[in-house]
């Protein structure tokens, strides 16, 4: 007779290695264009539809954030036993974490606006100018995009699944992934002439 409680244990720990395997391919992507902005753009321009680096980059950006909202979802389906209600009836644990969504989400759209779509997706390692910011966020903030994200991470999590034994798991899986993102591109930006040079 099979041990239930092993192949339970089993199970899930299949599972938390599929969630950390699908949310670590968005991190691992930018980590090699940032290091191959080269390569990355030249396969762009002989693959991608749009032959453009930054057009590929965002539709990757796109697709890894459908990827990451299904993985917290699904993450609070299994754990909740089907159902997406918050865990939590108290509405100041759920207001917390609307608070950090709204939060993080107001530092992405400062990004957004301030670097625009070519900033926003690696232009400065992609072959373009992109001028150095000196407004806000950026005078806050060394990677308030990076930080925006975790922050909605973690408000999603607080609202839907604190303080369950679970709750925990999927933003600090996150926190360590986007913190090692910014240890992979801590080196110096290219500048116009290097990228002058290798497009020779």
């Amino acid at each position: 007779m099979p041990d239930l409680g092993a192949e339970a244990l089993a199970a899930k720990a299949a599972g938390i290695l599929w969630v950390a395997a699908l949310l670590s391919l968005e991190r691992l992507t930018y980590a090699a264009v940032w290091r191959a902005p080269n390569a990355f753009r030249r396969w762009s321009e002989r693959h991608a539809r749009n032959n453009s680096a930054i057009d590929t980059l965002a539709v990757l950006f796109a697709g890894f954030k459908v990827l990451q909202v299904g993985v917290f979802v699904g993450w609070c389906l299994i754990q909740s036993g089907g159902s997406l209600k918050p865990h939590s009836s108290d509405v100041r644990v759920v207001l917390a974490g609307v608070l950090l969504i709204a939060a993080g989400q107001a530092l992405n759209l400062s990004v957004f606006r301030a670097l625009g779509k070519i900033g926003v997706f690696y232009g400065n390692r992609l072959g373009h100018h992109v001028p150095w910011q000196q407004t806000f966020p950026f005078t806050w903030f060394t990677h308030p995009q990076y930080l925006g994200t975790v922050l909605t991470i973690w408000g999603f999590f607080v609202a839907m699944r604190f303080p369950a034994d679970d709750w925990l798991f999927v933003p600090v899986l996150e926190t360590i992934y986007y913190a090692a993102g910014v240890w992979l591109e801590r080196d110096s930006i290219p500048s116009d002439e290097r990228y002058a040079r290798a497009k020779e």
